[in-house]
């Protein structure tokens, strides 16, 4: 399993922000699509966001539009999620995910997931 390690998450007040960082190996980086999901107790898995390897291609789910925005920067083989604006719905454990295309990642069909980084936001 090649790791994907996510980091940044935290206890934020609502409306605050946080920004999520997910790093990779070079070897996958470069030209996989990363996206971001997230899990809540008691409730299924949610995409996020997607971004392709290019970033010319960029998907959010409904919930987080306008407020969430992904972005990478291949020569640091990291990939972002800014999240400001935050609510209490927000409040989940988050996972990175890879994989070829931003259609296998969206479908949670790709190769990778990291192990998740926890984000609460209080109301």
């Amino acid at each position: 399993q090649v790791p994907l390690v996510e980091s940044g998450g935290g206890l934020v007040q609502e409306g605050g922000s946080l920004r999520l960082s997910c790093a990779a190996p070079r070897r996958i980086f470069g030209t996989y699509a990363m996206g971001w999901f997230r899990q809540a107790p008691g409730k299924e898995r949610e995409f996020v966001a997607v971004i392709s390897w290019s970033s010319t291609i960029i998907f959010y789910g409904d919930s987080v539009k306008g407020r969430f925005t992904i972005s990478r920067v291949n020569a640091e083989n990291t990939v972002y999620l800014q999240m400001d604006d935050l609510k209490p719905e927000d409040t989940a454990v988050y996972y990175c995910h890879s994989g070829r295309t931003t259609d296998i990642v969206q479908s949670a069909k790709g190769e990778y997931w990291g192990q998740g980084t926890q984000v609460t936001v209080s109301s």
